[in-house]
């Protein structure tokens, strides 16, 4: 379990160069920031329930960050 966890701080560092390159600093940093929680996750050679439980509680802060800044934040039709 703990591989997979380098696999998702793998994907995020690809995004973080994306939006890095697209000058989304922002969102660079975000996923700069998911990266290094996976990678450092990922050695701390959990038991597989805790990894579970712990990706349980990463999706469900984000879950909630998104609904937050999609219904308070985000402007319908902005940026066109």
């Amino acid at each position: 379990m703990d591989r997979m966890f380098r696999v998702l701080a793998f994907w995020t560092s690809i995004f973080t160069v994306m939006f890095y390159v697209g000058d989304m600093f922002n969102t660079a940093l975000l996923f700069l920031v998911q990266t290094a929680f996976f990678l450092a996750l990922s050695y701390l050679r959990l038991s597989e329930r805790m990894y579970m439980y712990l990706f349980g509680a990463y999706l469900t802060v984000f879950f909630i960050g998104f609904t937050w800044y999609s219904e308070f934040i985000l402007v319908p039709g902005f940026g066109h």
